[in-house]
């Protein structure tokens, strides 16, 4: 009788304690572990026997983290192998070239080695689903996104509204990553109430990123939904907050959570393909 195959973790880091302990750490949890102090050697390992998930400093004494992470992006063979960067870059500038290389997640030093546990399942079940659901919510991502976007682009009676939550960052940062899924989590559930008292059954909900909803929808609901999205999440945010944190003013101003909505239609913009239209989606995103 074959033993069920374990998936493989593949570490590049350079501080040999942090990478000892990850080792050993994600060993006793089940997975095979290789462990890389450099990123070249982190790139041959991925084009030889990829693993199923990376985990990647920045600061390398070669190549950076970004590097290598371009490198797998732009090899065939390795261009979907899931990264979580692991760093003491904080940088919002560092955290938007990690997003933009399409990693699963940015996780900043000093960490929570279960929190770390938790992204690391969540972006191998992603994985194993094609993409087909986000591992947090369970809503639609992926290819089910992309199909929704095809009939946008050959329907001129449709539209799209992004629903972006901003400085979810800030959020995760003073809370941890278990806090910041529960948010998405209750914040998926409410968007999913509202799609459903306002829109017809063949409408839409997705995920355009992790921290972006998508909606498929009529131009004629867009006012109805801009309007009750934004009362009922910005009415919600508060319950998040510790008593502390409200009213000390941690999230106050530009620092507290908010909602972004931008709408879209085959009447404001013409596209030429899927791929015109997803980098306009992913401008809006990032606006």
């Amino acid at each position: 009788m074959t033993s069920e195959k374990k998936e493989t973790l593949l570490i590049v880091e350079d501080d040999l304690d942090i990478a000892d302990m990850l080792n050993a750490y994600f060993r006793v949890q089940g997975y095979e572990v290789i462990t890389v102090n450099w990123g070249e050697d982190g790139v041959s390992t991925c084009q030889n026997t990829p693993p199923d998930l990376v985990i990647l400093d920045i600061r390398l004494p070669d190549i950076d983290g970004f590097e290598v992470a371009r490198q797998l992006r732009s090899n065939r063979r390795t261009q979907s192998i899931p990264i979580i960067f692991l760093t003491e870059k904080r940088d919002r500038v560092d955290r938007l070239t990690g997003l933009e290389l399409r990693a699963e997640d940015y996780i900043t030093k000093p960490f929570d080695i279960t929190e770390l546990r938790l992204r690391v399942r969540n972006a191998l079940r992603r994985a194993q689903q094609g993409s087909l659901t986000n591992p947090v919510t369970g809503m639609p991502d992926g290819s089910l996104v992309d199909e929704h976007l095809m009939q946008f682009l050959q329907s001129p009676d449709r539209a799209l509204l992004l629903v972006s939550l901003a400085n979810l960052d800030h959020f995760r940062e003073v809370y941890g990553f278990v806090a910041s899924d529960d948010l998405l989590r209750a914040v998926s559930l409410m968007m999913q109430d509202t799609v459903r008292e306002l829109c017809a059954p063949d409408d839409f909900l997705g995920h355009m990123d992790a921290s972006t909803f998508l909606i498929y929808t009529r131009p004629a609901n867009l006012p109805a939904l801009k309007e009750r999205i934004r009362t009922k999440l910005h009415q919600s945010f508060e319950y998040f907050y510790s008593t502390r944190d409200r009213e000390g003013g941690t999230f106050q101003g530009e620092k507290g959570l908010s909602v972004q909505l931008h709408e879209l239609t085959r009447q404001s913009q013409v596209f030429r393909d899927l791929a015109e239209l997803k980098e306009t989606l992913q401008n809006l995103c990032r606006s």
